[in-house]
Order: C-alpha cells, then structure tokens, then sequence
C-alpha cells in the first residue's frame, strides 16, 4: 500500500523545503507529523497538509493505521521563476528571483 501526494507551484524557493523535506524522510508518518507541527519554519505548514494528504491517499475506500506507515520518498523540485525587477542607483536596475517549487511525498506501508 502507498500514497502519494503533489503540490505544484508554491511560492517557495526549493532550497527552503528541501531542509524540512530531508528532516521527516524515511521516519515514520506519526513523528513526521509531530516534526512539522512543532517546527516553527513556514514550510513546515505547507508540507503538514502535504503528508496528510498522502496519508489520506493511501486510505482510499480502507481503514488504514497510521503507525504502520512511514514517508518512503519526498522530493522538491525547482518550478519557474517569476522575474522582478527592481530600480538601483544611477538609474540601473537588478533582477529579483521569485522561485516556486514543486513538492512531492510518497508514503509507503512497513511491509
């Protein structure tokens, strides 16, 4: 049994949501859960609901155990990038880079 759930096109540079990503793989669904409830950075919150829902789709139309659970595989890959410019001294201007991600998670029963 396994779920898996995406989300495309966050507005978060993929370096932010790799660091929690590499904090909760290959540990079990209910002390992954507790990690993101408890951390306080804001991509915290968006892979929570993320996991949830893996959980959820793994469980489709079965009652599914939570302990017998774990997060096999989770990935962030880079989006695009929206370009902005901003205006600079002596009339120049520089690029700001707004990146956005696409996430990942795959949740896998111990077997």
């Amino acid at each position: 049994m396994e779920g898996k759930a995406s989300l495309s096109y966050i507005r978060m540079a993929p370096r932010k949501l790799r660091v929690i990503l590499d904090a909760i793989r290959e540990k079990p669904v209910e002390i992954a859960l507790a990690q993101l409830t408890h951390s306080n950075r804001r991509a915290a919150g968006v892979v929570h609901k993320l996991l949830a829902s893996a959980v959820a789709n793994v469980g489709q139309g079965a009652d599914v155990d939570t302990a017998d659970l774990y997060v096999s595989a989770a990935w962030a890959d880079q989006g695009p990038t929206l370009r902005r410019f901003r205006p600079r001294a002596m009339g120049r201007a520089s690029r700001i880079n707004k990146r956005t991600s696409h996430v990942t998670v795959v949740v896998s029963g111990l077997e």
